[in-house]
């Protein structure tokens, strides 16, 4: 039975996470900063569960985790890294104190708990997996995401440069990448406009919080054993390209060049 422990398992993903988790029998330690939330989530999935809750903006706590869940429940299998804040902040807007905040939760905690992991791990000679949750803004950042798509895209390179040096312990490091999936969320509130405007994707569903608790059940298990420093992109394929923007020039548009034309001009002579 594998041990899994998932911070920030009462949001929306990390309790979805959790959830495809408890499915497949597996001995939870859940971990958020509510403590009322993370309680109704764990009495939700049963008695292997356990909840702990910490504030991960506390430098220390995140390697308090691990070590505690270890030490109560045994050697830990899989961490899977949910917790994240997403604060609407312009660059221009951004303080010390937001932006310490902000990299504390979306980075430096995942960085931690990671180490932890590893020190235990590597001491007790066990393989294990981590899984971080990043989001296709570490690719793309828009309006008031500039801190948020930062943190991000730090956290895969650290993703990446984890799986390279943990990989010899038999530690694999991924990252699970959403695109945008509506949760409740009081702390990261979004619009109807904001959802309508960037949920388009060639897929033409939103995403739910159990796709992406898929593919992290997926890609910390076995059939994905031979996959390390990866991120994998589940958002509908929003990341293939920007599907709303409009063709450069429409069909019909005297303004385009035919296509055989445009052949024609380019070839050489016949010989």
């Amino acid at each position: 039975m594998a041990h899994v422990l998932v911070t920030g398992a009462a949001g929306g993903i990390g309790g979805a996470v959790a959830e495809e988790f408890a499915a497949q029998g597996a001995l939870l330690t859940l971990s958020d900063r509510d403590p009322e939330a993370l309680e109704r989530t764990a009495a939700r999935l049963g008695g292997k569960t356990a909840a702990h809750a910490a504030d991960l903006t506390e430098p220390d706590a995140p390697a308090a985790l691990v070590e505690e869940a270890w030490a109560a429940r045994g050697p830990v299998d899989v961490l899977v890294n949910a917790a994240g804040v997403y604060p609407s902040l312009d660059m221009a807007e951004v303080d010390a104190r937001a932006w310490d905040r902000l990299f504390a939760v979306n980075l430096r905690a995942p960085v931690l708990t990671t180490a932890a992991f590893a020190r235990l791990a590597v001491a007790g000679g066990r393989p294990g997996a981590v899984v971080n949750i990043s989001s296709g803004s570490a690719l793309r950042s828009r309006p008031g995401g500039g801190p948020y798509a930062s943190s991000k895209a730090a956290l895969e390179m650290a993703t990446r440069a984890a799986a390279l040096e943990l990989g010899e312990h038999g530690i694999r490091v991924n990252a699970v990448s959403p695109g945008f999936v509506q949760v409740s969320s009081g702390c990261n509130p979004v619009s109807a406009e904001y959802a309508a405007a960037i949920g388009a994707n060639p897929l033409g569903r939103p995403g739910s919080p159990r796709d992406i608790a898929r593919a992290v059940c997926w890609i910390a298990g076995p059939d994905a054993s031979w996959i390390t420093g990866e991120v994998l992109r589940v958002d509908g394929g929003s990341s293939t390209g920007a599907l709303h923007l409009p063709r450069i020039w429409q069909p019909g548009d005297t303004r385009a060049t035919p296509l055989a034309a445009s052949a024609a001009t380019t070839e050489g002579p016949t010989p």
